[in-house]
């Protein structure tokens, strides 16, 4: 995955709590074996019924921050939630809360959740409502966002940092102990099963 230090885009506010993974990607776009091509459906019921939903808006194309109420994410375990948001161009997501699993699958690809109090992300909204140009910081380095005269520290989690810092997915990680798991390997006894493929010509 990408590494992510610090980005700086534009805000889509999405003034809404407890917004499930369903009203995220609907089951019906579940098919597909890439993890590509969600992007397009991201929220489709609601760009479908409602004329003003904000991220059908021109002013809000290409925001790279969605800004959420309390809860986001919640509900199914669905990876394809946090996928869609990253192929519809979003870098980070920015709300009071949300839901665990949620925020565990955006930091296996690399799509930043971050924790805010609810004033400030209240304040994001209005400063995006208000002007959909605005920019926002997010320095995940500094562990920062800002944006004119707020400036909010977030936490999160060391090792998660460092993963997204250096865009360390779990393969990555694993690729790490190359030589630790060539040298485990050579010394297991031949009949046990193998990471790799057996020489050609041989039964094993």
């Amino acid at each position: 995955m990408r590494a992510l230090k610090e980005l700086s885009g534009r805000m889509a506010p999405l003034d809404r709590a407890n917004v499930d993974t369903d009203q995220i990607i609907p089951k019906q776009f579940l098919k597909r074996i890439e993890r590509s091509g969600f992007g397009p459906f991201l929220f489709h019921d609601w760009k479908r019924d409602e004329p003003d939903f904000v991220l059908s808006r021109p002013e809000y194309q290409g925001a790279s921050v969605l800004v959420a109420g309390p809860n986001f994410g919640c509900g199914s375990s669905r990876e394809h939630a946090p996928w869609s948001l990253e192929d519809a161009g979003f870098q980070a997501v920015i709300a009071p809360s949300f839901g665990d699993i949620f925020k565990n699958n955006c930091h296996k690809i690399g799509l930043l959740p971050v924790e805010l109090p609810e004033a400030s992300v209240r304040r994001l909204m209005e400063l995006a409502s208000e002007d959909p140009g605005v920019l926002v910081v997010v320095d995940l380095a500094a562990q920062t966002v800002s944006t004119g005269d707020l400036s909010e520290r977030f936490e999160i989690d060391p090792f998660v940092k460092e993963c997204l810092i250096n865009g360390w997915d779990d393969i990555a990680l694993a690729q790490q102990h190359d030589d630790q798991i060539a040298a485990f390997e050579s010394r297991r006894p031949a009949w046990l099963p193998r990471m790799s493929a057996p020489p050609v010509g041989t039964d094993q």
